[in-house]
């Protein structure tokens, strides 16, 4: 590709307005090729919608939560909610622009380049350099944001002064998400650019990346290597709170092994510890709404998770669950246009996956405040306060 043939059109995903800047740009243009910020799966997506094609959209439940996908999935929806809601508002499909590219380029029989990273693969590269405090504000933020409070105007979103004032605030609020989803998707999308071997190319991308894929096209040695970026890493430095959950189920063996070989009975403390795991990990996941049967096993499993840190009692109650509740497709079509608290509570995918977090949230009670103020603290003076 060269620079000086590149034009790149930002627009606004969910406008009107940018569907017919991009095709009159594609027609007037008539470039060599078309490169559009989609991956494969979201193309072949796009793809099978304009052509009538009806997609097995059938969501493996047990599969997200024995692979531990629980978050990635919970995310994912949030974004496809709130991009489906302004489009909603605006009357404009999401991905609408894409579409308006896909038809122009077909309708001249121009080459298409996909240039983004695959979306799960940017998500969970987001997800792990987000630190807990940072997920809490993001589902937070988007979770309550009102577009019915004042009039959606979605061209906004590709005026420059705007739209720095917007992610500069999404900045402030969530760096870590806001690295991997601006910066580290502006150094792919241009990278991708760069590999295209036909010379004038039009380029359809979100608003949002296209100063910052002028900048690294401006200064290419600045690209990291694309193969990097679609590493799936964990965040940087020592992960203290893996360590953390490991040494917790350790320390509990070892008060319970040293109080034993010191003569202290500790047939109580056992049976506190058993009874204190059963009843959080039955509470969690029958307050979480589950069914009595998904409570019993979260509750039985709960003391072999607290002292196994690679096991997660709401991944059984979970997986109970999901035999009970089966999942239909209206769950499935209707899990990013829920309108209130309500329609989420008649969601059979919500609802499993609200038990297997509210077990987990509840045995992690147990595991750091209950047990050890309960339990071993008590056993810790007995064997070291004298």
């Amino acid at each position: 590709m060269r620079r000086e043939c590149l034009t790149i059109i930002g627009t606004a995903h969910v406008s009107a307005e940018s569907v017919e800047e991009v095709k009159d740009a594609i027609y007037e243009i008539q470039p060599d090729r078309v490169a559009i910020e989609l991956d494969f799966a979201r193309y072949t997506k796009i793809k099978n919608r304009m052509n009538g094609i009806e997609e097995d959209d059938t969501i493996s439940v047990t599969k997200i939560i024995k692979e531990n996908k629980v978050g990635l999935f919970l995310v994912t929806t949030v974004l496809s909610y709130f991009q489906s809601k302004i489009g909603d508002e605006v009357d404009v499909a999401p991905g609408s622009e894409m579409v308006g590219a896909i038809e122009a380029a077909e309708d001249l029989g121009i080459p298409i380049a996909l240039i983004d990273r695959n979306i799960n693969t940017t998500l969970e590269r987001a997800l792990n350099k987000m630190s807990f405090i940072d997920k809490i504000k993001f589902l937070y933020g988007v979770l309550v944001t009102d577009t019915d409070d004042e009039e959606i105007d979605i061209e906004d979103l590709k005026n420059p002064d705007k739209l720095d004032d917007l992610l500069e605030m999404f900045k402030d609020e969530a760096p870590g998400i806001y690295e991997v989803l601006v910066h580290e998707r502006d150094a792919y999308l241009a990278g991708s650019l760069l590999r295209i071997p036909e010379d004038k190319v039009v380029a359809v991308v979100g608003a949002g990346h296209q100063p910052g894929i002028n900048r690294y096209l401006d200064d290419p040695q600045s690209i990291p290597p694309l193969e990097e970026l679609n590493k799936i890493v964990d965040k940087k430095g020592i992960p203290w709170t893996k360590i953390i959950l490991a040494l917790i189920p350790i320390l509990f063996v070892v008060i319970f092994f040293l109080a034993f070989l010191n003569g202290i009975n500790i047939t109580y403390n056992l049976y506190q510890f058993v009874g204190i795991s059963i009843l959080m990990g039955f509470l969690g996941s029958i307050l979480s709404g589950s069914k009595i049967q998904s409570a019993i096993v979260g509750g039985l499993v709960a003391p072999l998770t607290i002292i196994h840190p690679l096991l997660a009692a709401g991944w059984f109650s979970g997986l109970t669950e999901a035999k009970y509740r089966k999942v239909r497709q209206s769950d499935i079509s209707s899990l990013a246009h829920f309108e209130s608290f309500k329609d989420l509570w008649h969601n059979n995918i919500f609802r499993i996956l609200l038990v297997v977090i509210g077990t987990n949230i509840a045995v992690s009670i147990a595991t750091l405040v209950i047990l050890p103020s309960q339990v071993f603290f008590p056993l810790f003076m007995q064997l070291f306060g004298g």
